[in-house]
């Protein structure tokens, strides 16, 4: 048997910032016009925006509205997962690999009331063969707000066909100008 057979840790991977990936500062574009988390174009979705941050990380950020409601007046717990789930997918494009989302954890600090805005800082801790590792924390109203909701998560790196193999085919015109420039390249 091998060491990793008996248990052992595997040692992490090195995983750096694509030559390719946004700058600091940059809006990262909404993969899809639709998405629920992200796309411009959803009626009720969450339209988070996120900025690419230094090294691994982004700064994302949502506003609670009334069509985002569980109990009267407060955001849905898994409204908020999905959030989490949009800011720490935009990582993503830091590295420049396709990954998917492989496990999601979410840590609820205190109730976030309808028209808090939730400023979410994600990072990239570390990589394991596929898996990629990022922890995010949500604060209300302030990138130095209270916290309110912290989360971590595997994401597993996936082939291209991924999408086209799972998914159903997609109009270039559906896609946001930075996927369809992707799409371009990887069809």
């Amino acid at each position: 048997m091998t060491e990793r057979q008996h248990g052992a840790p595997r040692p992490a991977d090195a995983i750096e910032r694509h030559p390719g990936a946004p700058a600091p500062g940059s809006t990262i574009a909404s993969h899809y016009r639709m998405c629920v988390g992200c796309g411009p174009d959803h009626p009720t979705g969450l339209h988070v925006t996120v900025v690419a941050g230094e090294g691994l990380t982004v700064a994302g950020t949502f506003t609670v509205t009334d069509d985002h409601q569980g109990a009267p007046g407060l955001a849905h717990g898994g409204i908020l997962s999905l959030a989490f789930d949009e800011v720490l997918g935009s990582l993503i494009w830091l590295i420049g690999k396709p990954a998917v989302t492989g496990h999601l954890e979410t840590s609820y600090r205190r109730p976030v009331p309808v028209g808090t805005t939730l400023h979410i800082g994600a990072a990239v801790d570390r990589a394991e063969g596929r898996k990629i590792f990022m922890s995010a924390t949500g604060r209300e109203n302030a990138p130095d707000g209270p916290v309110s909701v912290t989360a971590s998560a595997v994401f597993v790196v996936v082939p291209p066909t991924h999408f086209t193999d799972h998914g159903r085919p997609v109009a270039v015109s559906e896609l946001s100008e930075a996927a369809a420039k992707v799409a371009e390249v990887n069809p």
